[in-house]
This record gives structure tokens, sequence and C-alpha cells, in this order.
């Protein structure tokens, strides 16, 4: 717990942060997790797990912007990433935070950033999957995601497993017919809002993977937990539910063998593409989601 919260606070270090993300020992470090600096590295990404039969979801880094200006160029670099992904053909979404959009700033400058994005992944053909961040931003990126649904349809939601309140926001999104991304969660919350053992959160995601497996539309499956992943090809094949009905997604870089097991066995896999230059906090967060993975880090440097 100790060294989760010191990762989670290092994670906000303005100036750790801008001493990290220029220093070519870490770039070294976090080349394998982290497809590039520039829209063209994280397409070639893209375009190179595409060939192997895995799809992408692309990642923006950024978030928490300070400026409404700076809200307004995240919306402009998505633009420009979906007119890429349909000029190349690349089967590939976006991913974006409603942070990086402006939300702690001006909601509706936010909205009108997010709005100008999902149409126009509808327009191309595209969805756009919406990230889910702290406690505090819970309900109006549900309330956000729900709105773009009703106008443009092709969003998907992001629940994170650690969180009380999750098992009534999927039946909430089910209800309404959005598809659900289900991950465990990456922010230190309070007890009264989060489970604060794993065993109780692991429980939690299996509650809602089986919930998501019998009326979610589209769910993604999003963990790197072999017991978890075992446990629902195991319902897959037990309740004869179609392959293609679900997808696994996890993060570029790590478990590479297990992705291409799952990709052999018939299953849709989505990768997590990070590009860009503000990684740090992302890179710090994927360690704080559990202390182990430090040792999962340097484990993965030399496991493919």
């Amino acid at each position: 717990m100790i060294l989760r919260s010191s990762l989670l606070f290092l994670s906000r270090r303005r100036r750790l942060r801008r001493w990290v993300e220029t220093s070519p020992i870490a770039r070294r470090l976090t080349g394998r997790f982290i497809a590039g600096l520039t829209l063209d590295q994280g397409l070639a990404v893209c375009a190179r797990l595409n060939a192997e039969g895995i799809s992408a979801t692309l990642d923006h880094l950024g978030e928490s912007v300070t400026s409404l200006e700076e809200g307004r160029a995240s919306s402009e670099a998505y633009l420009e990433a979906l007119q890429r992904i349909a000029g190349l053909g690349l089967q590939s979404t976006v991913s974006i935070k409603l942070t990086q959009f402006g939300l702690g700033i001006s909601e509706q400058a936010c909205r009108d950033n997010v709005a100008r994005v999902v149409q126009a992944a509808a327009r191309t053909g595209n969805h756009v999957e919406v990230d889910m961040e702290s406690f505090e931003h819970v309900e109006p990126t549900l309330q956000l995601v729900l709105d773009m649904h009703a106008q443009f349809g092709c969003v998907r939601a992001v629940i994170q497993a650690y969180l009380r309140r999750s098992e009534a926001d999927v039946d909430m999104l089910c209800d309404r017919g959005i598809p659900v991304r289900l991950c465990k969660g990456a922010y230190q919350e309070p007890p009264s809002v989060a489970f604060p053992a794993r065993r109780e959160v692991n429980a939690n995601y299996r509650r809602l993977v089986r919930r998501l497996l019998q009326r979610g539309p589209n769910p993604a499956v999003a963990t790197h937990d072999e017991a978890i992943i075992r446990d629902v090809i195991q319902w897959v094949r037990r309740e004869g539910i179609p392959r293609d009905h679900l997808e696994f997604q996890m993060l570029y870089g790590i478990r590479k063998s297990l992705q291409r097991g799952l990709v052999r066995e018939g299953f849709r896999v989505r990768l997590y593409v990070p590009y860009g230059v503000a990684w740090y906090p992302y890179f710090m967060r994927r360690l704080a989601e559990r202390p182990a993975n430090l040792l999962f880090l340097a484990k993965n440097i030399l496991r493919r």
C-alpha cells in the first residue's frame, strides 16, 4: 500500500515528470510499452499489430490540461489520428480521457471537444473508447458517454471493477445498449468508494465479467490476469457464447505470448497503444495498479 501510494504520488510530480520524459535512459526503459512520441510511430505499431491479427486502440497520451487551448489541441490530435486510421485502413479505435479535453476547466468545452471527435469517428465508421479516470470524474464521464451514445452511437464506456458503484453502472450501461470495457482500476481511492483488497477487486471483476457476457454488447475484458482470462474462456465455452461476442484487451508491450495465444484460439484481441511525449503519468499508474508490476516490468523487458 505504501509503495502504491508512493508511485501515484510520484506520477503527479511535475518537475520529476519533465526530467523523466526527456531522459534518454527512461525512454530506453519504456520504449517497449510506449509506441512512440509521434502519431506516425503510433500508427506504425497499429499496422504491425494488425498484420498479426490484433486490433488496437490508439491513445494520445495526456491528461488534466490547464487551458481551453490545450483541450482543443487534444481534440485536434484525435481528429488527425482518426483521419489517418481511416486513410490507412487500420483496425484501430481511439481512447480518450476527458480531463485531456478540458473536463477540469469547462464541462461544456470538454463536451464540445469530445463531440467533434465522436462525430468524426461515426463519420469514418470508427469508435471512441472513453477512459475512466479518478472517482470525482466518474459521474460526469458516464453522463457524457450517455449523451454521445444517444447522438452518435459509437462510444464504449470504461468501468473500473475496484469501485463499489460499478455493478450498478454496468447494469445501467447494459440497459442502454452501450458497450463496456472492464478494467480493474488504477487510481488511489478511499475504501468508502473502492474495494481496498485485491481479492475483493478480483471477485468483483469476475462478477461484472459474467454480467457483461450475459447482457452486454461487444464487451471488452481488459486484464492481464491469466486466472481471470482462463475463467472467461471456460464461461464462454460452457455457455456457448460465440468467441467473437467479446474481445480481450491488453496493454501494448505486455504479455505478448499470451496475446498471440488468444488470437490462435480464435478470440479477438485489442491492444491499448499509447503514444506521445506526455507518457510519464500513464507509465507510473501502470506500475501503481499493482506494485508487483515493478517485478512484472523487469520480467517483461526480457520476456517475449
